[in-house]
C-alpha cells in the first residue's frame, strides 16, 4: 500500500458515522496477585490491587470506531440498574451519545467480571440475561434505528446472543439499509446465524461457522473453508464473507475476489475483544469501498495488535497506522 494512499484511508475514517446495533455490556476487571492457596478449598487467594470497569460487547465496538476517528452511534438495550447507569455514565465520559439506548426494567445490564492474577486470566463471572427483547423493547429499538440509520454510512450488527437482535429486527434493518444504500456488516453468534440475509459482509469465526452451518471445519483446512463459505453465501445471499481464522489469519470472499491473509507473528497476551476490533475496521473499510484485500489486510492487522494487550482494549490508531505502513497491499 502506498503511504499517501494509506494516509488518505486513515484520514477518511474521520468522516464516517457508524450505526452499531447489538448487545452492550460492561467488562469489569479485578486485578491482583496470588500469594497463597485458600485453606477452605484448593483455590488461589487473590490479593486485590485494583479494579476497573470498561465498555464491552457492542460498546467496545463503539470504542474501536471512535478510536479510529469515526463517530459511533449505538442502538442497544440496557437495564434500569446500577450497571446500566454506570454504562451510560462511561458513554457520556467518552463523548458518545446515548440517544439509541433503550432502558428496560425487565432485564439486567450484562456485566462480565474477569479476575486477573499475576498477569493470568483466572476466572470470569457473568451477570446477564439472554432472553429475546419483548415487543415493546423491539418497537423502541426499531424507532431508534429508523431515526438514526439514514444519518450513517455503514451499519454494524454486533451480536452476542443476549437478546437485542432477532430475525424480525434484522430483516427490517437490512431492508432499511438497502433502501438508503448503506452497507451492512455482521459479527454473528449462533442463535441468529442464519438470519442475516442479504447483508454486505458477514464476519464469522471458525467456531461460529461450525455451529451455524453444522459442518466439520478443521483449523487450517482451506479447502473445507472455501466450501463452507460458498454454502454460507448461498444460504444467506450475502455479498461477501470474511472468516477470521485465529492463528491462521483471515479469508475473504467479497466482490469477486478471494484472498487469504496470514496472521502476523505476535506475542499474544489476550484475545478478548479482537473480534470487535476486526469488525470495526472491516466496517469502516467497507464504507470507504476499499478492495477485499485491503479490508482483510487491515482488519487482520488491527485484530492482531489488540491481542498484545491484557483485557479488552480498543485499537490505538497511531500504532495501527505505524504497523500498516509496513504492510504491502
Amino acid at each position: 500500500m502506498k503511504e499517501q494512499s494509506l494516509e488518505n484511508i486513515f484520514e477518511s475514517f474521520n468522516n464516517l458515522r457508524v450505526l452499531i446495533i447489538g448487545d452492550v455490556m460492561l467488562d469489569s476487571y479485578i486485578w491482583g496477585v496470588v500469594e497463597r492457596i485458600s485453606p477452605e478449598a484448593p483455590v488461589p487467594v487473590i490479593n486485590v490491587q485494583k479494579r476497573d470497569v470498561r465498555l464491552g460487547g457492542a460498546a467496545n465496538v463503539a470504542l474501536n470506531i471512535q478510536a479510529l476517528g469515526a463517530q459511533p452511534v449505538l442502538v442497544a438495550l440496557c437495564g434500569e440498574d446500577d450497571a446500566g447507569k454506570k454504562l451510560c455514565a462511561i458513554l457520556d465520559r467518552q463523548g458518545m451519545s446515548t440517544e439509541g439506548l433503550v432502558s428496560s426494567g425487565a432485564r439486567p445490564t450484562t456485566v462480565k467480571t474477569r479476575v486477573i492474577a499475576s498477569g493470568q486470566h483466572v476466572v470470569r463471572v457473568d451477570e446477564e440475561s439472554d432472553k429475546i427483547a419483548g415487543d415493546s423493547e423491539e418497537q423502541q429499538l426499531l424507532a431508534r434505528i429508523e431515526k438514526l440509520l439514514p444519518t450513517c454510512q455503514v451499519v454494524i450488527f454486533e451480536d452476542y446472543d443476549k437478546g437485542v437482535l432477532n430475525a424480525g429486527l434484522i430483516e427490517k434493518t437490512v431492508a432499511l439499509a438497502q433502501a438508503n444504500k448503506i452497507p451492512t456488516v455482521v459479527d454473528p453468534k449462533k442463535r441468529n446465524f442464519l438470519a442475516y440475509n442479504k447483508v454486505s459482509l458477514f464476519k464469522p469465526n471458525l467456531k461460529e461457522m461450525r455451529e451455524g452451518l453444522k459442518v466439520d471445519l478443521e483449523s487450517g483446512n482451506q479447502e473445507q473453508l472455501v466450501v463452507a463459505i460458498e454454502m454460507l453465501k448461498k444460504k444467506l445471499a450475502v455479498e461477501g464473507v470474511m472468516a477470521t481464522l485465529s492463528e491462521h489469519g483471515v479469508y475473504i470472499d467479497y466482490k469477486n475476489e478471494k484472498v487469504k491473509i496470514p496472521a502476523h507473528p505476535r506475542e499474544i497476551a489476550d484475545v478478548s475483544g479482537a473480534g470487535d476490533t476486526v469488525v470495526s475496521i472491516a466496517a469502516l473499510c467497507v464504507a470507504l469501498h476499499l478492495s477485499p484485500k485491503q479490508i482483510a489486510t487491515l482488519s487482520n492487522l488491527g485484530g492482531g495488535l489488540v491481542c498484545q494487550h491484557v483485557g479488552v482494549v480498543p485499537i490505538d490508531k497511531d500504532e495501527f497506522l505505524k504497523e500498516a505502513r509496513k504492510v504491502v497491499i
